[in-house]
């Protein structure tokens, strides 16, 4: 709980790398124009499952799964499951 609480505090961190961004968009197949916001308002719903493993934090919501690194705030992937 506690991390998922760090992780919402600090949701206005979280960005990605132009290659995060088209892997991010492959791996979800899908076509919006801003992925990061995207990927924000997931792991801002109540819904999401967020917890902590190792240097990354999992977020998962709606067969998707987001991986943050825990220190960059990076968005390091996504992926349906």
């Amino acid at each position: 709980m506690e991390s998922k609480k760090e992780l919402l505090d600090n949701i206005d961190k979280i960005h990605t790398t132009e290659m995060g961004v088209d892997r991010i968009k492959k791996n979800l197949k899908s076509d919006t124009d801003d992925v990061v916001e995207y990927c924000k308002n997931k792991i801002s719903d109540p819904r999401c499952t967020i917890y902590k493993q190792g240097k990354n934090w999992y977020c998962e919501i709606d067969n998707i799964k987001i991986t943050v690194n825990s220190h960059s705030y990076t968005i390091i992937t996504a992926h349906l499951i």
